[in-house]
């Protein structure tokens, strides 16, 4: 492995951790040259065609899932973590896929689906531009249904709980 600092390809493996139920291996490096460490990071390859609204088709790349959540979640109280988390329970069902091919749009759903549970304002966020709202109003229609959805959910809870105090 090259080290990023000196370039220099003598390096060795000072420690290996299996992360993701084994899906990905993170490994601490140190240059044999310069003596400085750095991590790499081991991930399966998903072997998936992504098919674009165009209908181009491109090689799946989790680098465009995890910059459009870290963007989503730009100063909202979500953990790195998290976030490393939610784009691999994402990778995780597009593993299930049958097909080796899956639609930008079935992604984005994956994703927004796991945003709404996660943070509602990262959630907006992502489907306004996933979405390409055209105007504010589409924009508010969306932020009115994750409302209703929550009052709904919380009305379920408190009904839940009044059956059980009663």
């Amino acid at each position: 492995m090259r080290c990023p600092f000196c370039q220099n390809m003598d390096t060795d493996v000072m420690d290996t951790r299996r992360l993701n139920d084994g899906d990905s291996t993170r490994r601490r490096r140190k240059c044999r040259a310069c003596q400085r460490r750095f991590t790499t990071y081991e991930r399966m390859e998903l072997g998936l065609m992504v098919v674009k609204k165009s209908g181009e088709r491109e090689p799946y790349d989790r680098e465009k899932i995890v910059r459009g959540v870290y963007t989503a979640c730009y100063r909202r109280p979500v953990s790195t973590q998290r976030i490393e988390q939610l784009v691999n329970e994402v990778e995780m069902l597009l593993r299930s896929h049958e097909s080796r091919e899956v639609s930008s749009s079935e992604i984005g759903d994956l994703v927004m689906q796991h945003l709404r549970e996660l943070d509602e304002v990262a959630y907006i966020r992502f489907a306004s531009v996933y979405l390409s709202f055209e105007d504010i109003g589409r924009l508010r229609e969306a932020v009115e249904e994750l409302m209703q959805q929550k009052q709904k959910q919380n009305s379920g809870v408190l009904t839940h709980e009044r059956r059980h105090t009663e």
